[in-house]
Parts: structure tokens; C-alpha cells; sequence
């Protein structure tokens, strides 16, 4: 049993994991995202080639979303123009918890049940009698079921996830994510290859930032190399179906002694304007990070 402040990782995919439900991320530059541990107990069990595990976090921790005084705050074209305002957000007064079965042996399977409310948020506005736009974010309660999967095979690894989101106040909409992946390693090259989807059932919302939705409907694609124990690179990416909207990042990152780590990265990021990737077509960047550990 873990207790505490911790990572909790679900799902096998890669570029997106629609079964990751404690798993926030800072999406303060959107494409470029680091995950958030959650403070919570984690019991599990393993029989054999059977694991069961349970979650409950006490406190639902929320993604970080664009601050609206910068540049990856996309702003609707009805209300270009107008002077935003924070007016802050609304938090669940409920625990998130959940439970998850996995198989490991020939074939990897796994399912998932979730019942809390989603750390990424649904967006409302108010027009504030200075003509400013203030902006408000509430977290939905929602309710999850889902599978993944990871079966080798001779020449590649077939893997993927499938999640069902319902609402459980009727707040929210009702939808299914899914990915579904082919992996080849060979040697020190990772080639990852898929193709991640949506089906609404019902829609209730005007606007949420919803990243995760927003890259469905897109061939997703990793490429990673190990050149030394000390020097990685790796590029991702997705293309829409229609073309609609595509973003590439690469990444380098280099380790010296036992506690410094460089990286250097690049994203790119086009599209049409009414596209989620194609909105942030201007915000294509360059970054530098040294991190030191102690």
C-alpha cells in the first residue's frame, strides 16, 4: 500500500491515455505537459499473474490550465477583443476513487472503474460591467469504465485503450475515447504508431479545455532513440484525419555526473484556425531546461 503524495499512471498507450484518470498534467503550454502527483492511498494485490489495485484520493488535484493573461489562453473569436479576468474556479467537495484489474503473462489486459470528478475543466463566461470577459473553471463529476490492452506479436506490439466518460450530475458530456497502437522495438530505436478516436453520445457543453479531446480524431506517432545511458532523443506528434490541425515535438536530453539533466526541445504546431491544434499555430517554440537533483 502506498500513502502520500504520488504518481499514479494507468493505461499502456502512448501521446494520449484516455484510462490515465489520476494522472493531471500542467497544461500550461498545452503540447509541451509535465504530470502532477496526486496526494491519496493506493492498496493493491497481486495473485499470480492478477493485480488489484484501488485509489482513493481524498482531494481531487487539478490540471494547471493556460493562465488567460498568456499567449496559450485561445480566446473565441465572439469575444476577441475583450479584457479577460480570472475569476477563479470552482472545486469538487468529493473524493475521486477507483479501481483497476490487470493481467500480465503472454498478454497484457486490463480494466478500469473511476467515479470522481475530471481535472480538466469546463469553462464559463460572464460579462462584467467594466466590459471585461471574467472566466470561471468548475470540474464536472464524472464517471468512467474502461479496458486496455497490449498483445506482442511477431513483428510489432498491438496495444490500446478504450474509455467510456459519463456524466453522474448531467453537466457534462457523455463520450468515448479510444487508442489503438502498433510498437516495434529494434534495438535501441522505439516506433510507435497509432490512431486515436472519439464518439459523443451526448453533449451538454459550449466550451471546456479538454486537450485530450482535442487530439482525438488524429494519427499519433512516437519515434525514440537511446543513443548512451546518458543521451536520449525522441520526436511525437498528430496529424487530424482531414489534415486539419498537426503538432511535431522533438526532444534531446542529456545527463552529466549523477545530478544535472539537459533538455532541449521544439514544438511545432499548425493548422486551421477552428481546429484545437490549429488554434495554437502561432505558439510554435523553441525551450531550454537544466535540471538539477539532490
Amino acid at each position: 500500500m502506498k500513502i502520500g503524495k504520488q504518481f499514479i499512471r494507468w493505461g499502456r498507450a502512448d501521446v494520449l491515455n484516455p484510462a490515465d484518470r489520476f494522472a493531471p498534467r500542467d497544461y500550461l503550454t498545452v503540447l509541451d505537459t509535465d504530470f502532477l502527483a496526486v496526494t491519496g492511498v493506493r492498496p493493491s494485490l497481486k495473485l499470480g499473474d492478477e493485480t488489484f489495485e484501488g485509489v482513493l484520493v481524498p482531494r481531487m488535484t487539478p490540471s494547471r490550465t493556460p493562465l488567460v493573461n498568456q499567449r496559450w489562453t485561445i480566446v473565441p473569436p465572439a469575444f476577441a477583443g475583450l479584457e479577460l479576468v480570472d475569476l477563479g474556479a470552482t472545486y469538487p467537495g468529493r473524493a475521486d476513487y477507483g479501481v483497476r484489474w490487470s493481467h500480465t503473462g503472454s498478454f497484457d489486459l486490463a480494466a478500469s472503474f473511476f467515479d470522481g470528478s475530471n481535472d480538466l475543466p469546463t469553462i464559463s463566461g460572464t460579462l462584467m460591467p467594466s466590459g471585461a470577459l471574467g472566466v470561471m473553471r468548475s470540474y464536472p463529476a464524472i464517471r468512467t469504465f474502461g479496458a486496455d490492452f497490449a498483445v506482442p506479436t511477431s513483428w510489432f506490439l498491438v496495444k490500446g485503450e478504450a474509455v467510456t466518460f459519463d456524466s453522474t450530475d448531467d453537466t457534462t458530456d457523455e463520450y468515448l475515447l479510444y487508442v489503438l497502437e502498433l510498437e516495434r522495438q529494434v534495438g535501441e530505436w522505439s516506433v510507435v504508431g497509432g490512431y486515436a478516436g472519439e464518439h459523443v453520445r451526448e453533449q451538454r457543453q459550449d466550451f471546456n479545455f479538454a486537450p485530450d479531446r482535442g487530439i482525438a480524431g488524429s494519427f499519433l506517432g512516437r519515434v525514440a532513440y537511446t543513443v548512451d545511458p546518458r543521451r536520449t532523443v525522441a520526436i511525437e506528434g498528430a496529424l487530424r484525419e482531414k489534415a486539419t490541425g498537426a503538432f511535431v515535438r522533438g526532444e534531446y536530453t542529456q545527463s552529466f555526473g549523477g545530478h544535472w539533466r539537459l533538455t532541449l526541445a521544439g514544438v511545432g504546431v499548425g493548422g486551421d484556425a477552428d481546429d484545437f491544434l490549429g488554434q495554437y499555430e502561432q505558439n510554435s517554440n523553441l525551450s531550454f531546461g537544466l535540471r538539477l537533483n539532490f
